[in-house]
């Protein structure tokens, strides 16, 4: 069977953000799994209550859209990732089936999140890209397991800047910043690089 794939798109006081981005994702990963058809996100209407205030708009589809919410979202508070090896886990495509990161997500132990190891590269926390400071620019690991639409824009605006980071390395950086769909750059969580926030 075809797999169930996801958006999660930013509507933000009745405007849905980036659907530019979040359309190519939607085409690229219909074209990897053979779908003839795929949704036209510029369809989506927002429902009433969700026109104050910032809503994650959940999309799940196939070759249509199979469902559609909208929630009520918070960015929530981290101060300490574990680092976790996740040299099985491929999401180049944003499935609705999380299993191998919900369950790399239990080994967190005390923090609050995970920062997952490829191939002893940094990719991503169980739910957000990352970049580091280095005191001049911010730099997002070239290799993430999923290639976010925010990410997209901050590359886009040079923002951001791809590098290959490897997770015993962080020596020249000295913060972590946490960024998806729903939150920008430095809106979200910034931790320091420091043995407190980030454990082996």
């Amino acid at each position: 069977m075809m797999p169930q794939l996801l958006e999660t798109i930013l509507s933000q006081n009745g405007m849905l953000k980036g659907l530019e981005f979040h359309q190519k994702r939607v085409s690229r990963s219909a074209q990897a799994h053979g779908f003839s058809t795929y949704p036209d996100l510029q369809t989506l209407q927002v429902p009433d209550f969700a026109r104050k205030g910032r809503f994650k708009c959940r999309v799940l589809y196939r070759q249509a859209i199979e469902s559609l919410e909208f929630i009520p979202y918070n960015i929530r508070q981290i101060h300490r990732l574990k680092l976790v090896q996740a040299d099985h886990i491929n999401y180049a495509c944003k499935y609705a089936d999380r299993k191998l990161i919900n369950e790399a997500f239990q080994q967190r132990g005390a923090a609050d999140d995970i920062l997952m190891v490829k191939n002893g590269l940094l990719t991503d926390t169980s739910y957000a890209n990352i970049a580091l400071w280095d005191g001049a620019h911010w730099w997002t690991p070239e290799r993430p397991l999923l290639a976010g639409t925010r990410r997209a824009q901050l590359l886009a605006k040079k923002r951001i800047r791809p590098a290959i980071i490897k997770a015993d390395n962080l020596k020249p950086f000295t913060r972590i910043a946490l960024f998806n769909a729903m939150m920008d750059l430095e809106e979200g969580p910034v931790l320091p690089l420091t043995s407190n926030t980030i454990s082996l």
